[in-house]
């Protein structure tokens, strides 16, 4: 584990890092990011008390879809979190947040170059940004905050196991844990989509790939690869 008390971004850092050799299981974490990103280029804000993290995974021949790296980043980080706030209402929301209960803890952010893929984690735990267009919460709003430190060793630990399980076991057991961790089946949800388009149903299940299945009020089904979700 390496930490550092500033930097830009530490996904920007470990694809640097990957870049120059980097090996597999590295993790980089900062007390303070001046330029944290979170998908699609949005902001990350970043104060110190927070989780700022990022991890290295190197991909291999039969491994799964790297994006599936999502789904495992997702059951590691419900699992670390619920560690620090047992008893908790965690769950996960596609593709990429851990809602307590209705408002964003953390976030994650997957990004590739070659064999290398960068999972970049973020945690309120001590501090929730405000004024954004959804419920944000931080750990501390719910109990003692875990020192930054700490949690970033449990994290990574937890995280080691569930990707040596997507990489021995296959996708289903992630997809499965995942299922069992998220919203339900049966959630209303809304899907705000890259070129614009809103597309609102009833959750049903991960496909065999991860997408998320929608099933809309006219019967159809509808296949999210991409795309910002909302609890209706």
């Amino acid at each position: 584990m390496r930490a550092v008390a500033e930097t830009g971004s530490t996904n920007a850092d470990m694809l640097a890092l990957a870049a120059a050799g980097a090996a597999e299981g590295l993790w980089l974490r900062a007390d303070y990011q001046t330029g944290g990103r979170g998908r699609q280029g949005r902001v990350w804000q970043s104060p110190p008390g927070n989780f700022y993290g990022s991890t290295l995974v190197r991909l291999r021949g039969g491994d799964p879809a790297a994006a599936t790296l999502a789904l495992v980043a997702a059951v590691a980080l419900e699992e670390a979190v619920r560690i620090y706030a047992p008893g908790a209402d965690v769950a996960i929301k596609w593709p990429n947040d851990l809602l307590l209960g209705e408002a964003k803890l953390a976030g994650i952010l997957l990004e590739r170059a070659d064999d290398a893929v960068v999972v970049g984690i973020g945690v309120n735990l001590a501090h929730h940004p405000a004024g954004l267009d959804r419920p944000v919460t931080s750990l501390a709003q719910h109990g003692p905050a875990p020192d930054p430190a700490e949690f970033a060793q449990t994290l990574a630990d937890v995280f080691a196991r569930w990707l040596s399980r997507w990489r021995g076991e296959g996708l289903a057991v992630i997809r499965d844990a995942w299922t069992a961790r998220a919203h339900p089946a049966g959630t209303a949800l809304a899907a705000s989509l890259p070129d614009g388009e809103r597309v609102e149903g009833i959750f049903e299940r991960l496909d065999a790939d991860g997408a998320l299945i929608l099933r809309l009020a006219d019967g159809r089904v509808r296949a999210i690869h991409a795309g910002d979700i909302f609890l209706i």
